[in-house]
């Protein structure tokens, strides 16, 4: 087939495991002879970053408006940017002439563009592995400015204006203005059972879509559990620094297992720098045994190799973490809450230990268990990794991924899109 990946970021200018999966699926497919093309923005996460050498064009001129450090725009200013994303959504669709188009996140690009895919009928596949939908799309500015019935009086003037000379009508033709109500979602598949329920909850017709889990490389991350005497001590952390991520309520067990010594806890990460220093303080004021570090998606597999478990504490609603499939692939336990997506993960006493999200005496309780007997924590990391094995590599994920491309075309219905104004 010839796919056509639209997507909001690309590595190497990623920030997450959204677009590394994003990648490593889209490589995988290219790898069994689909002719793939991305089309993704224009952001830069490091002007030091080199693009790497590719069998396939990586097409990076989406502008982001209002994401990953980019400002918001008004209206006047959103006339041109959404005009230019939807111009090159449509080059590239008459460039590369795909048979589908394969739509990952959205998010801090123009959702309009969804809307143009419906015009040219070409089908097309949503990879829904966050919130893009559930609780940005709502968001977006451009649909938001046109279709809010309660708006400002400036607003409700300068639109009934456009309307009345005619505006509205041209800008439709080039950067469609439609409501939400009018998106399709014919295909679409979820990282998680649910992510999938919080986006139909948010009033989106999603129900009948597919469930497909996040992937891991299981040869990049690989390693032999411990045996059963060796020692528990070395605690690893790694993710976003950020608040949701709970990372405060392992710091604040650290505090509670101050008998235990020895056992140490790296976190590997970012975030906004007063948060980290926050962080940063709270662990020298109490003098708890935690080094903060940092190292790059290439460094991560000997990282998780040098640990002896991994803590994760999210307290939001994770789609389906990428860390716990990481560590669990690598062989070493997992300490997790069960928030989102990871409930459908990790299971007590079997492939985890799991605790109450923000709940940090049961965090302390369960490293505890782990420290005290190394026995569970090998036998632990040896179901998860061949639990993970088999049901999680890239090559597993991918067949699933390829036979929901593949069947998409037999099973599409072209579905016009109505006029802008027929809510």
């Amino acid at each position: 087939m010839k796919i056509l990946v639209l997507t909001n970021l690309y590595p190497p200018h990623n920030i997450g495991g959204y677009e590394l999966r994003c990648r490593d699926v889209t490589e995988s497919l290219c790898h069994r002879g689909h002719d793939v093309s991305v089309l993704t923005s224009n952001h830069v996460v490091d002007e030091g970053i080199k693009d790497e050498v590719r069998d396939y064009q990586v097409d990076r001129r989406l502008q982001v408006h209002g994401f990953f450090g980019h400002p918001w725009r008004g209206i006047r200013d959103l006339v041109q940017l959404e005009t230019t994303n939807n111009a090159l959504l449509r080059e590239s669709i008459a460039k590369f002439r795909p048979d589908i188009i394969h739509v990952w996140n959205l998010g801090g690009i123009s959702k309009s563009l969804i809307l143009t895919l419906q015009s040219q009928e070409i089908p097309y596949v949503f990879d829904v592995s966050d919130h893009w939908i559930a609780s940005s799309l709502k968001a977006d500015v451009w649909l938001d400015w046109w279709n809010r019935r309660k708006t400002s009086l400036p607003a409700r003037l300068q639109r009934t204006w456009w309307n009345f000379e005619g505006q509205r009508r041209r800008f439709d033709q080039e950067a469609p203005t439609n409501p939400l109500s009018h998106i399709e979602f014919q295909r679409v598949y979820f990282c998680s059972s649910k992510m999938r329920r919080i986006t139909a909850d948010a009033g989106y017709p999603v129900a009948h879509g597919e469930v497909i889990h996040c992937p891991v490389d299981s040869n990049r991350f690989n390693g032999a559990p411990s045996s059963p005497e060796s020692p528990v001590k070395k605690l690893l952390y790694a993710g976003r620094l950020d608040p949701d991520k709970g990372i405060f309520s392992a710091l604040k067990a650290m505090c509670l297992i101050r008998e235990s010594k020895g056992t140490t806890l790296t976190v590997f990460g970012d975030g906004e720098p007063d948060y980290v220093s926050g962080l940063r303080e709270f662990v020298k004021r109490n003098q708890i045994p935690v080094t903060f570090d940092s190292a790059s998606y290439d460094e991560m597999p000997a990282i998780y190799r040098d640990h002896d478990a991994l803590i994760f504490p999210s307290e939001w609603e994770e789609p389906f973490a990428l860390a716990p499939l990481e560590a669990m692939a690598s062989g070493i336990p997992v300490i997790g809450t069960m928030t989102g997506g990871s409930a459908e993960l990790l299971r007590h006493g079997q492939n985890a230990l799991t605790f109450e999200a923000g709940n940090s005496p049961e965090l302390a309780s369960r490293i505890r268990t782990l420290v005290g007997d190394p026995a569970l924590a090998a036998s632990i990391a040896g179901k998860a990794q061949r639990e993970v094995r088999q049901r999680f590599p890239l090559p597993v994920i991918t067949d699933q991924i390829e036979r929901y491309l593949i069947e998409t075309p037999g099973r599409w219905v072209p579905t016009p899109l109505p006029n802008f104004h027929a809510a």
